[in-house]
């Protein structure tokens, strides 16, 4: 311990001054500080990539199946092993495998900064999937180890509110980086972010674990579902280019659901399950987990494709890209509370029926997007309606989840949806991302006879599969390069309005799901 009585009298009380700082700030209080940190990096790199695309894609040469596989990594990654990463640190110490995954996401997202080719980037987005997977679990299981029951409700609002903040920030930064620098910064700014986090939790975060929980984790599970829903998403990113006919389309797809089948038979089977099947006994549990597939699966498709269209169709910068999300954001984090009393005086049903059908609605303004000039009403009306409606859905989904099953269960279900809210941004970005392609390209070869010159059809043959790259343009004279750059984007069109008819679709039958749960779901709890 340092002597004041031998600094001098100015330093004396500078140390004093620090110390009192420091003893004024509880362990508690540091603990919440790290878990903001550090999620708040994991949500900061989720939502600036999407703005990135299609830089990435033009930067590396690559195509759309490349930039699908850049998010699907990740996603893959983050699916898989959600529920193994939480029970890991409920077994190891939730501190410990925090810290593992903070330190894996900020080496991964270095390596990120640093790749050259797209498929340096992919796995390098598969390891900082690893990272999240043991991250985010754990942070939430921190904070609800180290405050009280009746301080965790305050201290989960404050982790959420930042969580939403990041969440809100970093498009705009991601799309001020791609401006005025390069791609390569929105990863490598998540090392400098995380130094900080990592000293504090070594520091000041007290460990904590569960002691009765299982002594096995289950790998085997994780590993059938990383590698059957991995065979999945190929063939459905793979079908864009090689067909359905293709042996490796079809095997790979074959493979994937026979992986997912022996994965629910191993589950079934297992003593300590990543995801205990005889939850989904419950008609309730099961009808709100479809309704999270395809709510989350209308969002996931439609965000992976909005970028490319405000972008690249319409010439948007991508920092006003980035601009666009900030609205369903905002709406979610001043609304939440809202929508939690229409929770307390309507229950569940009604706004799991109203809050998907605005949803859906906000999708079909976003497909006549290019029928408007406006900005505002183009784009950030529609993503305004999509957070309306998603904030009048969400809350009274998680509860719905938590109230459909045994009061014993309730941390293994809302895990278990949220991992399925992950697998569906996963498979949308895979399926709406192959139809969107698939629409681009007919669009393009449904054009091709609208011109005259030779050496634009061959560009526009080229340019297939290929939002971004403009490589196959550069050789053609100014008026046809106007020529061709304005078919592309008619046909980009196409493909967005493919993309959100289907995610309008998809939350439509998110809100069949919730007319037809049973009512004791969204009223009371089960008994355990």
């Amino acid at each position: 311990m340092v002597d004041t009585r031998q600094l001098p009298c100015a330093e004396a009380r500078i140390h004093s001054v620090a110390c009192r700082i420091r003893h004024s700030i509880s362990a508690k209080n540091w603990t919440l500080v790290v878990t903001i940190l550090g999620s708040s990096i994991a949500f900061i790199d989720g939502s600036v990539v999407g703005v990135a695309q299609p830089a990435i894609e033009a930067s590396l040469g690559t195509d759309a199946a490349a930039v699908q596989w850049v998010v699907n990594a990740y996603q893959l990654s983050l699916s898989a092993l959600m529920l193994v990463g939480g029970a890991a640190g409920d077994r190891y110490g939730r501190r410990l495998i925090f810290v593992m995954g903070l330190a894996l996401f900020a080496l991964a997202s270095a390596a990120c900064g640093l790749s050259q080719s797209s498929v340096q980037l992919i796995v390098f987005r598969a390891i900082q999937g690893i990272g999240a997977a043991l991250l985010v679990p754990s942070s939430l299981a921190i904070i609800g180890a180290t405050f009280k029951e009746k301080e965790r409700g305050k201290a989960i609002g404050t982790w959420a509110a930042a969580s939403a903040l990041s969440a809100a920030v970093g498009p705009i930064l991601g799309g001020f980086l791609v401006d005025h620098a390069s791609w390569h910064w929105i990863f490598l700014i998540n090392p400098a972010l995380a130094l900080p986090a990592l000293w504090l939790a070594n520091t000041h975060m007290p460990e904590s674990r569960n002691k009765s929980a299982p002594s096995s984790l289950d790998w085997l599970g994780a590993l059938l579902a990383f590698a059957g829903l991995g065979g999945a998403v190929f063939a459905l990113i793979a079908s864009t280019t090689l067909g359905w006919r293709s042996l490796w389309v079809s095997g790979a797809m074959a493979g994937g659901i026979l992986l997912l089948i022996v994965f629910v038979w191993v589950e079934w089977k297992s003593a300590a399950p990543m995801m205990p099947l005889g939850l989904f006994r419950s008609h309730a549990f099961s009808g709100i987990n479809l309704l999270t597939l395809l709510l989350y699966a209308a969002l996931g498709g439609a965000m992976f494709f909005l970028p490319f269209d405000l972008i690249v169709a319409h010439g948007y910068a991508a920092a006003q890209a980035g601009a666009v999300f900030v609205p369903f954001t905002v709406i979610m984090a001043a609304l939440s509370r809202w929508s939690g009393g229409l929770l307390d005086r309507f229950g569940a049903r009604p706004p799991l029926i109203v809050g998907p059908i605005i949803t859906a609605a906000g999708y079909v303004l976003l497909a006549f997007s290019r029928t408007s000039d406006s900005y505002a009403l183009g784009f950030l009306l529609p993503v305004s309606v999509i957070g309306l409606g998603m904030t009048i859905a969400v809350a009274p989904l998680t509860t719905a989840v938590i109230n459909a099953a045994p009061k014993r269960q309730v941390g293994v279900a809302s895990g278990v949806n949220n991992a399925v809210a992950s697998v569906a941004r996963l498979l949308a970005v895979a399926l709406l991302g192959a139809a969107g392609v698939a629409a681009y390209n007919n669009g393009i070869d449904a054009r091709l006879p609208q011109s005259s010159s030779p050496a634009v059809r061959v560009a526009l043959v080229e340019a297939r599969g290929h939002f971004s790259d403009a490589g196959s343009l550069n050789k053609l004279q100014d008026d046809e390069r106007h020529a061709a750059q304005e078919i592309l984007r008619a046909s980009l069109g196409d493909g967005t309005r493919v993309v959100m008819f289907i995610a309008c679709g998809l939350s439509l039958g998110a809100a069949v799901c919730g007319a037809i749960s049973s009512p004791s779901t969204t009223r009371r709890r089960r008994r355990a």
